[in-house]
């Protein structure tokens, strides 16, 4: 049986070993609040860092997006949403194994293809990460 809920599979294109969110928490409009349970049994683990294992902070942006992805899927017309910019990106704390890794994106504004987010992760009710992203609008999922 999968960990990942079947509204985060059937919703955005990432798919495991490269999936970091395992449910949504909660929706509004423009808001979401998504989970990642780190079971210390990711691969990317095994050499960030061995003998001190710790998520890398670009895994924990990826869990933003992906996180993004899943607001842009409810509140967009389809297609696939592709980082393009980020700005202001705040690392604050280690993610280890064990950790419930929990991530609010905001939605900004959306101009045009263009969906500004802002983020925000947490472990144990402490910010592990802050960041702004631009995710643009583009072509089909299927395509």
């Amino acid at each position: 049986m999968s960990k990942f809920s079947n509204e985060v599979l059937e919703s955005i294109p990432q798919k495991p070993p490269f999936l970091f969110v395992d449910k949504v928490v909660s929706r509004e409009e423009k808001k979401i609040s998504t989970s990642f349970q780190v079971t210390g049994q990711e691969d990317f683990f095994k050499g960030h860092f061995p003998g001190n294992p710790i998520m890398p902070g670009v895994l924990l942006q990826e869990a933003a997006f992906q996180s993004g992805a899943l607001l842009m899927a409810s509140v967009g017309n389809g297609g696939l949403g592709v980082v393009a910019k980020v700005s202001n990106a705040k690392f604050k704390n280690f993610v280890k194994p064990g950790d419930l890794l929990e991530m609010d994106v905001e939605l900004v504004e959306v101009v045009s293809n263009a969906y500004y987010m802002k983020a925000k992760s947490k472990v144990a009710g402490k910010v592990v990460m802050a960041i702004e992203f631009t995710c643009a609008l583009v072509g089909d999922t299927n395509a």
